[in-house]
């Protein structure tokens, strides 16, 4: 028997966010050679220099030991630099390198014509409603 949409909606939400993670990673390592998860620091990064470690965990929503490691492969690949805070001793702030624009300059691209292929498969209004509400979900507090 099938179930109905609405309790099957997590599992699609899944399974779509994984198809288009395992895609848009493919696509930005051939591009850029960054995965989306790095490309999403280095845009946080690029959108605000000096950011924190710990503000970039809050940013991506991920955990501060989970941004440990990926700030750490980001540095060993000259992406970023980590630098003390200026006034907190514990803190460390990023910043991009020129290879770390490059690779955002690189990226930039494949994204626009990611968007371009969701945009057609969805329709703009099913596009603009996804985002909306991937937004909602992505800001929701249960």
């Amino acid at each position: 028997m099938s179930e109905p949409d609405d309790q099957r909606l997590y599992f699609l939400l899944q399974r779509a966010a994984h198809r288009l993670r395992t895609t848009a990673d493919r696509r930005c390592l051939a591009a850029a050679g960054v995965t989306t998860a790095q490309l999403g620091a280095l845009f946080a990064v690029y959108d605000e220099p000096g950011i924190t470690q710990q503000r970039l965990a809050r940013t991506l929503g991920l955990r501060e030991s989970a941004v440990t490691g990926l700030v750490g492969r980001l540095t060993a690949a000259g992406l970023v630099t980590k630098d003390t805070h200026p006034r907190e001793h514990r803190a460390v702030v990023l910043e991009l390198t020129d290879a770390g624009t490059d690779a955002l300059r690189a990226a930039r691209p494949e994204i626009d014509r990611f968007n371009a292929e969701l945009r057609e498969l969805l329709g703009e209004d099913g596009f603009t409603g996804a985002a909306t509400a991937m937004h909602r979900l992505a800001h929701w507090e249960s």
